[in-house]
């Protein structure tokens, strides 16, 4: 039976530094006793190729200027870090860089990182070891990203008085969140800061598919741009919104005669120019409002030049600002058989007790940079209303910023050090009990 470890081996230290290892990006900093989001830094997680073979890694990329038909490489697929080799070259670029903000020394920090739910056992132990055996963290902790939203001040984030900002930081009692990222969009009912794992559904459609979807329309109606991941993402953050109501805006950007359409009049305020980027001259994508006239001189003369006399080359974008974000409340529109995202809530509500599903409807926080698109939040709302017992009240928020509320809310977790002792593993308890050990302490199927 093995021996338990000592008080003195669990000593957490004062640094800690919480890790959300997402996808498209890490979003890392060091916890403070006063949390905020300035403490917390994006880095791009991948790996990225010129044209001229330049290799950038992490936040090198921010100094890149032309990211025509760039390569990414991500280690991050479906959720889960299957690349650890890739991986690695962005941590050592982002924590071991005596140069980066997230400089630290790894035998001197706690660290709290996040995995997505339901990560296999193999992946789980591939990554205890990378943490324990070659970067050596002094303590450590694996939580599921949507668990440590439950730290924020949750009442606040609804519109209630905040709580005493003395006490400790304690988890919400009932939190759904829906976190809707690169990889997945993924619903996560929380008791007390834990998830319950039968409840816990995912939808298999997030930014990456949203993006590759917008490269193939663009690249049949507009230009190849097969290649162009960063311009073609970068047009969706600004030009896409949610409709709220899909076939009427259909309607509004049908390209038929206009004395067939219904209506003619209001399809202006849908119906976008975006001018692409021009790498050489460092300027970025734009909208304006679409003119007629000018798409017609382009048309006949291939391409036009602004005031300032650069040629510019633009797209003229109807349906598609619309169509491709409507994949997260209706992935039967590209053949996937899944449920849209307020289905999905409402198949996670099925797996609780029905004692629970008023206080989970009550307490709805959404996180994930997809919830940024303009209209997503009362769409969902919308429709999980019409899907919710008429007895239940439905309330529903966004994250004040709901890319960084997760590494924020783990902030919030190590600005309690009597909780985040209760969590964190040290190193030289892996190295007594070894993985499997570790394994059931995260699960909480083994205590100390």
């Amino acid at each position: 039976m093995p021996r338990r470890s000592t008080t003195h081996q669990r000593t957490i230290l004062d640094r800690t530094l919480v890790v959300d290892n997402g996808a498209f990006s890490i979003k890392a900093g060091f916890a403070s006793s006063t949390p905020s989001l300035d403490d917390c830094h994006i880095v791009p997680n991948c790996l990225a190729r010129e044209r001229d073979k330049k290799i950038w890694v992490g936040s090198e990329i921010e100094a890149c200027r032309d990211f025509g038909e760039m390569a990414f490489r991500r280690p991050v697929e479906k959720g889960y870090v299957v690349n650890w080799e890739a991986e690695k070259a962005v941590w050592d670029s982002t924590f071991l860089n005596p140069k980066s903000k997230l400089s630290c020394d790894p035998q001197e920090t706690n660290l709290i990182l996040t995995e997505a739910p339901n990560t296999t056992a193999a992946l789980q132990t591939n990554c205890d070891q990378v943490i324990f055996e070659e970067y050596e963290f002094a303590t450590y902790s694996r939580h599921i990203g949507p668990s440590l939203n439950a730290y924020h001040d949750i009442q606040h984030i609804f519109g209630s008085p905040s709580r005493d900002t003395q006490a400790p930081a304690s988890p919400a009692e009932c939190l759904l969140v829906v976190d809707t990222g690169f990889s997945h969009s993924v619903v996560t009912p929380l008791y007390r800061g834990r998830p319950i794992q039968q409840a816990i559904r995912r939808l298999d459609v997030g930014g990456k598919i949203l993006t590759n979807y917008l490269k193939e329309l663009l690249s049949i109606r507009h230009y190849n741009l097969i290649n162009e991941e960063h311009l073609v993402n970068e047009a969706k953050e600004k030009v896409c919104f949610v409709s709220n109501d899909f076939r009427k805006d259909l309607e509004r950007t049908w390209k038929g005669a206009s004395s067939t359409r219904k209506f003619p009049e209001k399809q202006q305020d849908i119906i976008v120019d975006y001018v692409l980027p021009d790498y050489n001259a460092g300027s970025t994508g734009q909208i304006r409002p679409h003119d007629p006239s000018l798409a017609a001189r382009v048309k006949k003369m291939g391409a036009m030049a602004n005031p300032g006399g650069i040629v510019e080359d633009f797209m003229t974008l109807g349906n598609e600002r619309f169509a491709v974000p409507e994949l997260l409340f209706s992935p039967i529109d590209v053949g996937m058989k899944e449920a849209g995202l307020p289905e999905t809530v409402m198949q996670s509500l099925s797996g609780l007790p029905q004692g629970l599903w008023p206080a989970m409807l009550a307490n709805i926080l959404v996180v994930g940079g997809n919830s940024l698109f303009d209209g997503f939040m009362p769409r969902l709302e919308a429709e999980i209303r019409q899907l919710a017992p008429e007895e239940c009240v439905v309330r529903i928020a966004r994250a004040p910023n709901p890319i960084k509320s997760t590494c924020q809310g783990g902030a919030f977790l190590a600005a309690d050090s009597t909780a985040l002792q209760g969590k964190q593993v040290t190193r030289q308890e892996y190295l007594e009990h070894g993985g499997g050990w570790l394994s059931r302490i995260f699960t909480g199927a083994a205590s100390r």
